[in-house]
């Protein structure tokens, strides 16, 4: 193993993600470390730089990834920051371990692969169990989503919450704990949960505990609408991917909530502006859909449509919608594909050089795009 100067001499051990998934056979991208024995001082005249602000956490001078001294940890308020903080060197790698919320979370590996698993987290990835550490699972409400965000994760390999645990994350929720939570770490957990291969599971998870009613009311309101919500999150248009996949998941899931609902949903979690944009979009586009649904849509609809997207200010927003509606009506996005690239060619600065201005420019250009737009949804002359 080649010699790292920086930890030379340190109690060190690799923990968390990077010794669960790497037994589990999922991709390992960074590593957390953490160090037993060791203060603030040593790791900084070893060329570490502090970056914890609740404890003490440092970056290695060189690869960067996070060194944490040993912790232990004393509940004193609620929610997820009312704890007290102890790190010292008097801290074992069993005491730091005990604190965290999983067994598949609480084991660690020295430096040279010797597995330290002193509460069963590997018997529990064998058998494909997330399982609570220790009764201080219910000190971090911050735990249920977790729980649920991992078995988001590992649904599709067979994975469960074990019964006990559920029970805890359920007395979390009728104590009132749940209700302590911050917006940014529940939309935080929940974003994470939107990139995870069965997202869809986060949020059943949360409702079979009662937290979905009391931090997304609105989504928790309807069961059938929500069973909904959740089998579009995996319908998506095709060239939907990478990070805006979660963006998009969102606004599947909120689509089908009244402008009411959203904006109360969108100022409970404290939701970025481009997710919140994009729910409404889609909500548009839906309405949209089921209208056609109903009878032929006419050009000063369809226009409508297309003023309230913004399209002719984001014309990079329409192609996507128009996938979302492919999803459920091919023939409906191909008329709608035809209006808006016969509108949209309809330009003002043409009608400026005609001579056209102020109001009467506004009206011409309205005209005319509805004009086009008609002419799109004309049937053939035979």
């Amino acid at each position: 193993m080649k010699r790292d100067p920086a930890v030379d001499g340190l109690e060190v051990y690799c923990v968390g993600g990077a010794v669960r998934d790497a037994r589990l056979g999922w991709p390992v991208y960074d590593h957390d470390w953490v160090v037993v024995g060791a203060t603030p001082q040593e790791m900084r005249r070893r060329g570490f730089k502090p970056v914890g602000r609740d404890f003490p956490v440092f970056l290695h001078p060189e690869s960067h990834e996070e060194y944490a001294l040993a912790r232990t940890e004393r509940k004193a308020g609620h929610g997820y920051t009312g704890f007290v903080v102890h790190a010292s060197p008097e801290v074992t790698l069993e005491e730091d371990l005990v604190r965290r919320d999983l067994t598949i979370n609480a084991m660690a590996e020295t430096p040279e692969g010797e597995l330290i698993d002193p509460y069963g987290g590997l018997s529990d990835l064998e058998a494909r169990v997330l399982r609570h550490v220790s009764s201080a699972f219910v000190e971090d409400p911050l735990r249920v989503l977790r729980a649920a965000r991992f078995l988001a994760r590992y649904a599709g390999l067979g994975f469960t919450i074990a019964e006990e645990t559920r029970g805890l994350m359920r007395q979390l929720v009728t104590s009132g704990e749940i209700g302590h939570l911050v917006a940014e770490r529940v939309w935080t957990e929940t974003e994470k949960a939107l990139s995870e291969p069965w997202p869809e599971v986060y949020f059943q998870t949360l409702a079979d505990c009662g937290a979905l009613a009391v931090l997304t009311p609105e989504l928790a309101d309807d069961s059938e609408a929500l069973d909904d919500a959740l089998g579009r999150l995996h319908c998506l248009p095709e060239e939907i991917g990478g990070e805006v996949r979660a963006r998009w998941r969102w606004a599947r899931l909120t689509e089908h909530l009244d402008e009411a609902a959203r904006c109360s949903l969108a100022e409970r979690l404290r939701l970025p502006k481009a997710h919140a944009a994009l729910a409404r979009q889609a909500a548009l586009t839906r309405d949209l859909c089921r209208e056609a649904q109903a009878g032929p849509l006419t050009g000063e609809r369809i226009l409508a449509w297309l003023d309230a997207i913004d399209a002719w200010r984001r014309s990079e927003r329409v192609a996507p919608l128009l996938g979302l509606v492919s999803l459920e009506a091919p023939a409906l996005a191909d008329d709608l594909a035809l209006a808006w690239r016969l509108s949209a060619q309809i330009l003002p600065k043409t009608l400026i050089g005609e001579g056209f201005q102020g109001r009467e420019l506004g009206e011409e250009l309205t005209r005319r795009r509805r004009e086009a737009i008609e002419a799109a949804l004309a049937p053939p002359v035979p």
